[in-house]
């Protein structure tokens, strides 16, 4: 099942999507007529594991982590689906990476492997996008804008062995396999969980494979992993809404 939310002349509505259609508990509701998607989650924070992919470690020459390494973007980097990234006026270096997202269901900390799968609500896609010629990794990826979120939630998918691709301006620049990660997406949550206590919404990304190439104003990022979705934002010079 989908999951998606919806944002409507009387508010967010959420429910299951299908096709175009959200159908939450109090109605039918078609995108792009009667409201356009939001984040599909409400999240308290977005935890980001970075030095996931064997790839990522060749191209950036980071050492290789003995635990997943991550950092936190806040609530308000969060965009939706089909809407602009902001192209800030203060870095010259703008890139993407494509990343799956895992939502939590519920209220946790302290969780075996094991236990993970049981309290991930289903899965989505963020764009890690990361202003490079800023220093250290707040300035370069926790502004406004930095981390489209979506399009929806994927409820039944296993994350371990999913093919993804990235294109900008209609050019490959990604193409991988979750199950070349490091360290796999349970693990991460394993890990986190003992730091942290994760609340219903919270999203933890996976990290991302090597991304060749920046992007310009007007460039489109299309983001795709299989049996969860396409996540798609346009570069814009315009200020954040």
């Amino acid at each position: 099942m989908r999951i998606a939310r919806l944002l409507t002349s009387n508010g967010p509505v959420a429910g299951s999507y299908k096709d175009g259609t959200l159908y939450a508990d109090d109605g039918v509701y078609e995108v792009g007529v009667d409201g356009r998607l939001l984040p599909p989650c409400e999240p308290s924070a977005l935890y980001c594991v970075g030095r996931n992919y064997a790839t990522t470690l060749e191209q950036m020459e980071y050492e290789q982590p003995e635990e997943p390494d991550f950092f936190i973007k806040p609530t308000a980097s969060l965009i939706a689906h089909d809407q602009p990234i902001p192209y800030p006026t203060w870095t010259d270096e703008l890139t993407y990476a494509g990343e799956l997202v895992a939502v939590i269901d519920e209220r946790c900390r302290n969780l075996t492997p094991d236990e993970a799968p049981d309290v991930v609500r289903g899965y989505t896609i963020m764009n890690d996008v990361d202003a490079l010629d800023q220093v250290g990794r707040t300035a370069r990826k926790a502004f406004d804008g930095s981390a489209p979120l979506g399009p929806w939630i994927e409820t039944d998918v296993e994350p371990t062995n999913l093919t993804m691709e990235t294109y900008v301006g209609g050019e490959k620049r990604q193409e991988s396999n979750t199950e070349l990660m490091l360290f796999n997406p349970y693990e991460v949550i394993s890990h986190l969980s003992k730091r942290f206590t994760l609340r219903p919404g919270d999203c933890i990304a996976f990290g991302s494979p090597k991304n060749p190439g920046l992007v310009e104003s007007g460039e489109t990022v299309e983001i795709t992993y299989d049996g969860v979705g396409t996540l798609i934002n346009t570069v814009s010079d315009a200020s954040f809404p």
